[in-house]
Parts: C-alpha cells; sequence; structure tokens
C-alpha cells in the first residue's frame, strides 16, 4: 500500500494549536459535580444547568459556520477561543449559583464558534482519499492533549474542582496565541452567482439529515461517557477525580490505535460497514461499565468503547465533508454539528435522572442497548461517500455484490473482535451480574 502523503502545513499547525487547547479541557464532565458540591443542589439541579450550558452550543455551532465564511476562519477560531476563555475563568470565580448558570451559558456561546472553521480546513485542505485519516488524526491530537489534561484533573480534582476551569482558560489562551501566530490570514471570497448563502441549504439534505440523526444518538451516548462517569464512579463508592485516569486511558488509545485505523483491512470497509462495527465497540465497552465494580475493570471498558469512537469520529466528518457541495463545508459541518448541542442539552439531564432513579447499571446498559440499534441503522440507512468506491444506492446493480464484500471484511474483525473481549474479561476480573 503506499504510503500516504504528508498532510499540509496548516493542517499540520491546527492539530497542534488543538493539542496545545485539550491540555485543559477537561474541565466540562466537572461542572455537575462543581454545582453540586460547592452549592448545595440535587443532582436534578445540577443537571438542568449542565442543560443550560449544552442548549447554549446549538447556537454557537451555527454562528460558527456562518462567521467562518464571513469573518474568516481564523478570526472565528479566535473568537471561540478568547470568549471559552473567559467563561471559563468566571465558573472558576463564581460565588452563587445564578453567577455560575450565567458563566455557564456565556461558555456555552463561546464553546463550539471555532470547530466548524477548523474541522473545514481540515475537510477541505486534504485530498478525498486522505480525509478518514486527517479527522482520526485530530482526535488523535485531542487525545494526546487528552492525556495531559486526564492526570491534571486526577491532580487538580483532589484539590479543588475551580482549578480545572483556570486550567481549561490558560489552555485556551494559548491555543489563540498559537493559532494567531501561525496560521495565515484568510478572507472569504465573496460567493459567486448562484453559490451565496441562500443556494446552500443543507437541512434540505436527506443524507444529512440521515447522518444528523444517528449523529445525534451518538453524541448523545459520548456525552455520558463524559459528563455523567463522574457522578456515576461516586455512587459506586469510586472518587470522582478517577474519571481523568479514565479519560486518560480512552485519549491514550485513540493515541495508539492509529496505525489500526489507517490498516488496509479498516479502510476497505465501507462506510455504513465501519460505522456499524464502531457502535458494536461502544455498545461492549459500556456493558462493561454497567458490569465493572474496580478501576481497573473500568479502564478496560474504557478501552474498549474508545477504540469504537475513534472509528466513529475519523468516519463521519469525513462522510460529511464529502457530502456538502463546493463552498458549503462550513455550513454542513456546522449542521452537522449541532448534534453535539442537542446533546450536550439532552445528556445531562437523562443522565442525572437515569442515576437518581435507577443507578449507573441501568444508565450504561440503556447507552450499549442504544449502541445496538445505531449499528443496525448504519447498516440499513446510512450513506456513502460519494468519493467511496462502489457507492451504490438501494436498488442500484452491483448492490449484493458490494453487501457480500462487507461481509467478508467484517467476518475477520468479528472474530477478533470476539476474541478480544474474552480474553479482556477474563484478565480484568468484570463478572455478569
Amino acid at each position: 500500500m503506499p504510503r500516504s502523503a504528508p498532510l499540509p502545513r496548516t493542517v499540520r499547525l491546527l492539530l497542534l494549536a488543538r493539542v496545545v487547547n485539550q491540555l485543559g479541557a477537561f474541565s466540562l464532565p466537572f461542572l455537575t459535580a462543581l454545582i453540586s458540591t460547592d452549592h448545595g443542589v440535587g443532582l436534578t439541579t445540577a443537571g438542568l444547568v449542565a442543560a443550560t450550558f449544552g442548549l447554549a452550543t446549538i447556537p454557537s455551532r451555527l454562528a460558527g459556520g456562518r462567521l467562518a465564511d464571513r469573518i474568516g476562519r481564523r478570526t472565528t477560531i479566535l473568537l471561540g477561543l478568547c470568549g471559552c476563555a473567559v467563561a471559563q475563568l468566571a465558573i472558576a470565580a463564581g460565588t452563587s449559583l445564578v453567577w455560575t448558570v450565567g458563566a455557564a451559558v456565556l461558555l456555552g456561546l463561546a464553546f463550539e464558534l471555532y470547530e466548524p472553521p477548523s474541522q473545514a480546513i481540515i475537510g477541505e485542505s486534504v485530498p478525498e482519499r486522505q480525509r478518514v485519516q486527517a479527522f482520526s488524526l485530530l482526535s488523535a491530537a485531542l487525545a494526546a492533549g487528552g492525556m495531559g489534561a486526564g492526570l491534571l484533573a486526577a491532580l487538580l480534582g483532589r484539590w479543588d474542582l475551580r482549578w480545572l476551569f483556570v486550567a481549561d482558560a490558560v489552555s485556551c489562551l494559548a491555543c489563540a496565541l498559537l493559532v494567531r501566530l501561525a496560521l495565515p490570514h484568510d478572507r472569504p471570497a465573496p460567493p459567486g452567482p448562484g453559490h451565496g448563502a441562500t443556494a446552500v441549504r443543507p437541512l434540505r439534505d436527506p443524507a444529512l439529515l440521515t447522518v444528523l440523526a444517528t449523529g445525534t444518538a451518538y453524541a448523545l451516548i459520548n456525552q455520558q461517557t463524559v459528563m455523567a462517569l463522574p457522578l456515576a464512579l461516586a455512587r459506586q463508592g469510586l472518587p470522582a477525580a478517577d474519571a481523568g485516569l479514565l479519560f486518560t486511558a480512552t485519549a491514550a488509545t485513540t493515541v495508539l490505535a492509529q496505525p489500526l485505523i489507517r490498516s488496509a483491512r479498516a479502510l476497505r470497509l465501507t462506510t455504513p460497514v465501519a460505522l456499524a462495527v464502531a457502535h458494536l465497540l461502544l455498545a461492549a465497552g459500556l456493558t462493561g461499565y454497567a458490569l465493572a465494580r474496580t478501576l481497573p475493570a473500568m479502564l478496560a471498558s474504557a478501552v474498549v468503547w474508545s477504540l469504537g469512537d475513534l472509528v466513529i469520529m475519523g468516519r463521519v466528518y469525513a462522510l460529511v465533508t464529502d457530502l456538502a457541495p463546493p463552498g458549503a463545508t462550513g455550513r454542513y459541518l456546522a449542521v452537522f454539528g449541532t448534534s453535539w448541542g442537542v446533546a450536550a442539552t439532552l445528556a445531562p439531564v437523562l443522565g442525572t435522572q437515569l442515576l437518581a432513579r435507577a443507578g449507573s447499571t441501568t444508565l450504561w446498559s440503556t447507552m450499549a442497548a442504544l449502541c445496538l440499534l445505531l449499528a443496525a441503522l448504519h447498516l440499513r440507512v446510512g450513506p456513502r461517500p460519494r468519493s467511496e468506491p462502489g457507492t451504490a444506492r438501494p436498488g442500484d446493480a452491483g448492490v449484493e455484490e458490494l453487501a457480500d464484500q462487507d461481509a467478508r471484511l467484517l467476518r475477520p474483525l468479528q472474530q477478533e473482535l470476539v476474541t478480544g473481549l474474552d480474553v479482556g474479561h477474563r484478565d480484568t476480573g468484570v463478572a455478569a451480574g
């Protein structure tokens, strides 16, 4: 297999900047814990406050895509990072619940501004054949910073949760400085005839709406593993700060598993099959969370689900980039990114209610069942990138042959997954209830 061409300098510099930003980016999972402990409110109230943050990220993501087209991508990234820093410091300095709620809303309004321009820079700077690799490397870059952030969270979280927000603000400002110095200033070109803002309507694209629906469900699951994990650990008698160690394990897996994502066998899988396999891995890891009662067993489960998460992040953003017509990449990515805002709004409420009423086992079991449903949906209705070899719609000639090819490629992966999970459960002592 020929060696891939190196990524463009702009993409490499952007990935480096995101590593710096991610070094302090583990404060958000502890927002509900901070509200609950420092302001003496119950899980329900803490979840509702966190949900206001998630709700604010929806217009933030859409504004990020539009601002990137109007004032430039670098400027939009800088605006979002500086806004996040101000909001994080406000949360750290909060002395009342009202103050903290206001700061959480401000954080939500700034939190997603820099995502659409960052993703658009990556998606449009590399050829189609490298997009999965580029977006997987973005996940690895965030994970590389996350390894240090997880250890920082475990350390500072035992001292005072407020220091996590201070560390996050510092990393945002450092990332903004790096972006300002390293990335070229971009001047958005005026739209040509027939390509104005009204010419592209992402919400009328059936393929994008399908990806948006399944992506929102996936984001809801992902946000549970972030926002509810510290509270779930506390209910199981483990320190909430141990969530930082689990985050570090998932980050290390994301970095170390990059060769697996770029392997010939993985790249030959069509996008729907790859996404189905990824959700099966998520289901296996979350089932481990439901059954595990010790930290080593939780760590093993975190490694399994993070493999699925890595596959999804690389494939789905490459798919959305490919679905977008010329000049509309930022808006397509922004619309798809609202799935994270919806999930961030619902996840704290759903997670805290399930924890309060049914416990952590029910929470993780429910998320695992949803993963199994998503795996089936990707095989049935998941769109393929236009650039993917053998792309066909139902009823086209050759669909049966493509399905047989997917099955042949999937069979060895299924056998390896079953063997690996069996060994993992024996080694970690995870016992079924």
